[in-house]
């Protein structure tokens, strides 16, 4: 059988690495940055942004050009269907999906999208006391006094996004007795009996680690434009 066979009943791969790795890097990282901002290790809270940022510029481009599972154009559904697919996690009849759900997937997208508005303002930011972001100098002072804000405030909306995240798949496990959690952690789910589906098409693990590489080091040149007497 080849890669894009039809399987039934048994461990289908959904997850690549990249993806798991994006996830939960991501997922430990955001409490980090919460920690050291609140405990002014500012020198630890760039480190984390920098981290953050990395990870979400590959995720987005893996999203073009990864995996079957992680590119938006395979999960990114139109808003109706995400709707129906909601009715049915109401109703405990959803299907077994391979990959990110309809409703999920807008899910996928306003996280990624919050988490680089809120490393980019982070890029911008001063706080005219103690840390300044290495672009703040590029930008005048209102621009910069507005990216402050933009980081302060789209933090907590990343963390209510997050939260609401969690709880569905909270709900997922209750209504559906599904775990979600577990094919994030060994990239495979497991096919109930009587389901077919297709195994979905990994990506190629050369071009994942040249984009990781890029998307740090592209980080690491933003990183060095910040003055030396502030880090």
């Amino acid at each position: 059988m080849t890669d894009r066979a039809m399987m039934e009943r048994g461990a289908v791969k959904v997850w690549d690495p990249w993806v798991r790795l994006t996830h939960w890097t991501i997922a430990l990282l955001l409490p980090v940055s919460w920690w050291t901002a609140e405990t002014a290790r500012y020198d630890l809270h760039f480190l984390s942004g920098y981290a953050i940022l990395a990870l979400v510029l590959f995720r987005i481009a893996w999203g073009f050009v990864g995996s079957e599972t992680a590119r938006f154009g395979a999960f990114l559904k139109s808003p109706a269907e995400a709707l129906r697919h909601l009715a049915h996690v109401g109703r405990r009849s959803a299907p077994v999906e391979i990959g990110h759900n309809a409703a999920g997937g807008w899910m996928v997208l306003a996280l990624l999208l919050l988490l680089l508005l809120q490393a980019v303002a982070g890029l911008f930011a001063d706080d005219l006391i103690f840390t300044r972001g290495p672009l703040a100098r590029r930008v005048d002072a209102a621009w910069s006094s507005l990216a402050t804000a933009v980081h302060l405030r789209a933090f907590w909306v990343v963390v209510a996004f997050a939260v609401l995240h969690v709880l569905a798949v909270a709900a997922y496990r209750v209504l559906l007795g599904r775990n979600l959690v577990r094919p994030m952690l060994t990239g495979v789910i497991m096919v109930p009996e009587g389901e077919a589906v297709r195994q979905p098409r990994l990506g190629n693990p050369v071009l994942a680690i040249v984009l990781l590489a890029a998307s740090g080091g592209f980080v690491w040149w933003i990183s060095t434009l910040r003055p030396a007497s502030l880090f």
